[in-house]
């Protein structure tokens, strides 16, 4: 849980970052691109590629697809669409979306899972939602297609993960994941971007810096091992604490408008349902006789 915690405050900065610096003054798919690179020079270095068969490298490449190709591509047009908080109100599915997904991969059915994921979607919401004028439908859809993405890459780390030995070292192969990621948004950019639209300033590449070393380069690692330390419905409850934590973090620093007892309200509920099911996963752990 730790891990989950660590990345959640790290990406807390993320949102604001990319909606006041980037939105709208850089080409998604370039930003999309170099983040990416930028995570997958970290990684490189340590990839020992005769530690996984070949048909686990794709595995993993197709997952690093997935949850950081596809998703950051989904993710960058969103902002166009929609503001900051926006985002944050329809990345609320997503804790149902990890529910589902991981009793489909595991072959099981866990209704409280469904239960706390819920709960998170509550509290989530009741910190965003204000009413909405306007079509908003598609930038709605948009987020959707990025918290899919993003859902079913956690769950299939987590299920590919359990096949492997406790003792693989993941450092020496989690490159895959970012070379995966890369093979999408290298053509996404060449098909589709702007280079007329690239930094046009060192605030802007160092962003993209912070961005793609640490948020993208440490965190994905960090979160998808802390995904196969939790059970499903801790992981799906933990993907909506960044809802309060980015609205803290666009609060304190960028001085957004924030309903500080709504806020309160919401994540008080969001720490709620992690709780009930920290509970409910000791009471299934049989007791010594």
């Amino acid at each position: 849980m730790g891990y989950l915690v660590g990345i959640t405050v790290l990406w807390a900065f993320s949102f604001s970052l990319i909606g006041v610096y980037l939105a709208g003054q850089v080409d998604s798919y370039f930003a999309v691109m170099v983040r990416i690179a930028l995570a997958a020079l970290v990684f490189l270095p340590l990839l020992r590629p005769r530690l996984l068969a070949g048909r686990q490298r794709l595995a993993l490449m197709g997952l690093g697809a997935v949850q950081l190709g596809l998703m950051y591509c989904f993710f960058y047009q969103s902002f166009l669409l929609l503001s900051v908080p926006e985002v944050l109100l329809f990345t609320v599915l997503t804790p149902l979306y990890i529910a589902l997904l991981d009793d489909l991969l595991f072959r099981r059915f866990t209704p409280f899972h469904l239960v706390t994921a819920g709960l998170a979607v509550l509290g989530a919401a009741l910190i965003r939602y204000r009413g909405l004028d306007g079509d908003y439908w598609l930038g709605f859809l948009v987020v959707q297609g990025a918290n899919l993405c993003f859902a079913l890459g956690q769950v299939g780390y987590r299920r590919l993960s359990a096949g492997l030995p406790e003792s693989l070292p993941r450092l020496a192969v989690f490159g895959w994941f970012y070379l995966g990621a890369l093979a999408v948004a290298l053509p996404a950019f060449l098909l589709l971007g702007n280079a007329s639209a690239l930094p046009a300033t060192p605030l802007q590449w160092g962003v993209l810096a912070w961005l793609g070393l640490v948020a993208s380069g440490v965190g994905y690692f960090l979160w998808n091992h802390g995904a196969t330390r939790v059970d499903a419905g801790s992981l799906a409850v933990m993907n909506n604490a960044l809802v309060p934590a980015g609205l803290l973090v666009n609060l304190l620093i960028w001085n957004r408008d924030a309903d500080l007892p709504r806020l309160a309200l919401g994540g008080g509920i969001i720490l709620a349902s992690l709780l009930i099911n920290e509970w409910w996963q000791r009471r299934r752990v049989p007791r010594p006789a």
